[in-house]
Order: structure tokens, then sequence, then C-alpha cells
């Protein structure tokens, strides 16, 4: 995929904002702003591997990897590069893992305009520094991706969501074995189980689970717990308010809670990491990579 057009449009000198579909918090305000190109470019489902441009649709992919039985691990809606700019994995995180995980290769602009190359086509080539990962969630402060390489997964021959009573989520996540998504509002647990339909079903009865659609919608706020302080929630929120992504630390919640703040000595270094990317702080200005 070519990016010199892409790389034109960043240029090297005034500050400059990426966008895509605006669904992630959009472009900087009052600012010049470029669009990513899109496109799939390559899917080889023998490699499990997608090469597309961060400007595409994820539904779009999405669409174009089912017909080969794959998927990512993105999360619904907005582009593949907003998505991974912001870095939120979506509420599968338990079983698919952390979303950094599944950028490969990247191909981006940097702050003096150039097109750089992160990471590798291929696990195994892998090697050095891994950029790729400081990428995933830096908000476009460190640089725009422009074409990415992404890791694919399989689609599960069966996924079903259930549901349970539950005051102590722990109690019953401790004895499921690789659930795909938990989640306790304070009261209640939602799970997504996958795999073979008869395995599905046998651990659902195992655990005296009802078969359901599907948790209630995510509130709007996103937070953080240590996984240690996972039941403490319910004090820091009325029951039925939040949802806990068990195992994963993730609060949804109705209301912002103190929970997740930037520790001083993490931000410290985020500003240092910043400023090598982006001495004069032209991508993305006031984005804060935390």
């Amino acid at each position: 995929m070519d990016l010199n057009t892409f790389a034109e449009a960043v240029g090297a000198n005034d500050p400059v904002t990426v966008s895509g579909m605006s669904t992630r918090g959009g472009a900087v305000r009052e600012i010049r702003c470029v669009h990513p190109p899109s496109g799939i470019a390559l899917i080889e489902a023998d490699e499990m591997t997608v090469r597309c441009g961060a400007g595409t649709p994820i539904a779009e992919l999405a669409a174009a990897l089912a017909e080969v039985g794959q998927r990512t691990v993105l999360p619904d809606g907005g582009t593949v590069g907003g998505a991974l700019a912001t870095g939120w994995s979506g509420t599968r995180r338990l079983g698919d893992g952390p979303m950094r995980d599944a950028l490969l290769q990247a191909r981006y602009i940097g702050a003096d305009g150039s097109i750089v190359k992160a990471g590798g086509p291929t696990v195994k080539n892998v090697s050095g520094f891994d950029v790729c990962r400081l990428l995933v969630g830096s908000r476009g402060a460190l640089g725009f991706l422009g074409e990415v390489i992404l890791r694919t997964r399989p689609i599960a021959q069966h996924s079903q969501w259930f549901t349970s009573e539950a005051h102590n989520p722990l109690a019953l996540f401790e004895r499921l074995y690789r659930p795909t998504t938990v989640l306790w509002n304070g009261d209640r647990l939602w799970v997504l189980l996958e795999g073979h339909p008869l395995d599905v079903a046998a651990a659902a009865a195992e655990h005296g689970l009802d078969a359901c659609d599907g948790p209630p919608a995510l509130p709007s706020h996103r937070s953080f717990v240590p996984l240690r302080e996972q039941t403490m929630v319910r004090d820091r929120f009325e029951p039925g308010s939040f949802l806990l992504e068990v195992g994963v630390g993730v609060v949804h919640a109705a209301q912002p809670g103190d929970a997740g703040r930037v520790d001083p000595a993490v931000a410290a270094v985020s500003a240092r990491v910043k400023q090598q990317f982006d001495p004069t702080g032209r991508l993305n200005p006031g984005v804060v990579v935390a």
C-alpha cells in the first residue's frame, strides 16, 4: 500500500491531527486534519494475518475475514487505526488477550513526515525494541498509523451468553474453563462461553448458568482496578450502575470513579517517550500519552 500521499499530507512542520470515522473522540479541534488510507490489501488465511489501511472500517474488515472463518480482536465500530490508537480492547479481552498483541507490523508517519516501519509480518520476525506496542494506545501522539498487519483468530464454532446471580464474582470465575468474557454488576454475572456446542452446554449446566441474549449496554465511563480489588468495586459504585470485566479489571460505570488514574511516574515516562518521537509536539497536540 502506497503511503506517500498520506505522508505528504501529514508533512513535517505545522500541527496536525488525524481522524477516521470520529467514533472514538475524533480529531483535535481547530487543527489541520488528515485521514489515513483505507482498504484491505491482503488476507493470508493460512498464516492468520491481514494487511490493511488504518482507515479501513472495522465492519468492512470483519465481513471480509468472516468469509474465511476468521476475525480480529478489535472491538466493533470505527476504523482499524482508531481502535489501535485508542487501545481499548472490547469486552472479549479476557479470552482474546490485549489488543497490542494483535498488531504484528505497522507502517506509520512520524513527526518529521517520514514513513516508518515497526514490527514484522509474523511473530518470529519481530526482534529488538517493540515499537508496535507503544503505538497501540498512544492516540496518535507518537505517529499516525497508515498500514498495519494484524494477527487474526478463528471464529468460534459456537458462542453463547449466559447469566447467573452472583454476589462474589470470583467464586464462579475461578471454576470456569477459559471463558471469553465475564461481566459483573454487583449482583449478577454475564458469561460468554465459546467452543463446541456440547462443551458449552455442559459447562453451563455444570455451573448453573442460564442462557441469555447478552449483558446490558456498557455504561459510558471507563476506569481500572487492580485485580486484587475486583470484589471491592461494590464499595465504590452502586450495584447495577457498573459492569466489571472480571479477570481484566476494567470497570464500565455510569459515573466516573477514582480508579485508574495514571501514576505520576508513568506519566513522566510517557512524556519522555513523546519527546523522543515528536520533539515539537505537532502530532495531535494536547493529547496525553498515558
